[in-house]
């Protein structure tokens, strides 16, 4: 889009469907490579990716050309065949239905970098819960919890 400006940094969290621990270490790099692939074919800009056994968190520029969750669902639906065709889980895989999406600027990108791939070591002090209600009260986002997440403690 010529004569078309824009600075937009967005953190996208989404979960395994009941929140399983499904994404085994031993994938995680070549998952998170796929996605990468997936983020870059759509012509927006990964600037940090993180997958956990249970969730994953993706840190982009976005660009205006392709509207948010247009590129989440393409995301969790491609991921998910991949998943499945590679076996990683032993049976089909998929992702829960929604996600979190989280908005930063300029001056707080190196910091959610950082975070982003700190994930590991930062849910050894916080369960995934607890972060993403913080990102909801943080964000000031209202939320029912009849749409949130599936929670299997």
């Amino acid at each position: 889009m010529a004569n078309t400006y824009s600075q937009i940094h967005i953190q996208i969290i989404f979960a395994v469907k009941g929140r399983e621990h499904l994404i085994k270490e031993e994938n995680r790099e070549v998952l998170q490579k796929y996605i990468t692939g997936i983020v870059t074919n759509k012509k927006q800009k990964l600037l940090a990716i993180y997958c956990m056994p249970d969730h994953t968190h993706i840190f982009i520029g976005l660009k205006p050309n392709i509207a948010i969750s247009d590129l989440v669902r393409d995301i969790k639906a491609n991921s998910s065949t991949f998943i499945t065709e590679n076996n990683f889980t032993k049976n089909k895989f998929s992702w829960q239905e929604g996600f979190g999406v989280f908005s930063y600027a300029k001056s707080q990108v190196d910091a959610v970098v950082k975070y982003v791939l700190n994930q590991e070591e930062h849910h050894k002090k916080r369960t995934f819960r607890e972060e993403y209600l913080d990102f909801l009260q943080k964000f000031e986002i209202e939320y029912d919890e009849k749409y949130f997440f599936e929670w299997i403690e």
